[in-house]
């Protein structure tokens, strides 16, 4: 059975890494054009695969890559092969690929729900990543949760963390169960973030503000404490009572917040979104 190559892992190491994407959707394409942005790789180590043309007439004429509709023929040309389907297609991406792979061909997974197990097996392969990235990874401002096969040897896990790097932060986690633990924080996240901004603009308006400038408000003040709070290292606690003045304005707010639960229903949101998605993994054998 013939096998694609793994590449020259002598490489030197001012050699743009050779990376090959089964799948060109958003998230492939957030993470083309930050290791273009970052110099990690050049377009000419860089193929991607998609069924949908017009996908593939992006990638090639915003980033001068090479893209093909045949996933072999994309994977032939990368040391590093990453895989960026929809969860529905990834059984039939593993059959194709299943015995295809040499041996230390690494595998980084950003396919929601997949396990090592299931990609392991489905690869007939023992080097492979997997990685939960996020929302704001399209803007280079993500946070990936990832872990590994014991497989995996320490220079490419700097790959991984190389590839990673391009969505965002990353932080490597020697469990798997964190991995489906942070699809109910960092991966779910973004939207509750984005349901309270919206009701932060919908409360402005409501007292009077016009729409534009409750936008801009609320945005900028969401983004302000955010990074506060990662340059103050304070607990959110100590930086809530920093804004709270007794008897002012944001003391009679929180009053209302606390009084709808906000805080036990948001924890209850992370909790329903993590056994969602062991329900789902289990459903599926992934």
């Amino acid at each position: 059975m013939a096998m694609l190559p793994p590449g020259n892992q002598d490489k030197d190491k001012g050699e743009s890494m050779k990376i090959a994407f089964i799948g060109g959707g958003v998230m492939a394409e957030a993470m083309i054009s930050g290791l273009l942005q970052k110099g990690a790789a050049d377009p000419a180590s860089i193929w991607a695969s998609d069924i949908s043309p017009a996908r593939r007439t992006l990638l090639s004429e915003r980033y001068g890559v090479s893209t093909t509709a045949g996933n072999r023929e994309a994977a032939a040309n990368g040391e590093t092969l990453v895989l960026a389907v929809k969860p529905q297609a990834l059984p039939e991406v593993l059959a194709e690929l299943a015995g295809k792979l040499e041996p230390g061909r690494v595998v980084l997974s950003i396919v929601a729900g997949a396990s090592l197990a299931t990609l392991s097996r489905g690869l007939n392969h023992g080097w492979v990543v997997r990685v939960m990235p996020n929302m704001p990874a399209q803007i280079g401002e993500g946070i990936s949760v990832w872990t590994a096969t014991s497989a995996v040897t320490e220079a490419q896990r700097q790959t991984a963390q190389t590839i990673l790097g391009a969505l965002g932060r990353e932080i490597y986690v020697s469990d798997e169960k964190f991995i489906d633990m942070a699809t109910a924080v960092s991966g779910s996240g973004p939207a509750y973030v984005f349901l309270i901004i919206e009701a932060l603009v919908d409360g402005a308006v409501r007292i009077g503000l016009p729409q534009d400038m409750a936008t801009e408000l609320v945005l900028d003040t969401v983004l302000g404490a955010t990074r506060f709070a990662q340059q103050s290292g304070k607990h959110p606690a100590e930086l809530r009572n920093l804004v709270t003045s007794p008897g002012g304005t944001t003391a009679e707010g929180l009053l209302k917040l606390e009084e709808g639960k906000l805080r036990a229903v948001i924890a209850a949101a992370v909790m329903a979104a993590y056994e969602k998605a062991i329900a789902l993994k289990g459903a599926s054998g992934r």
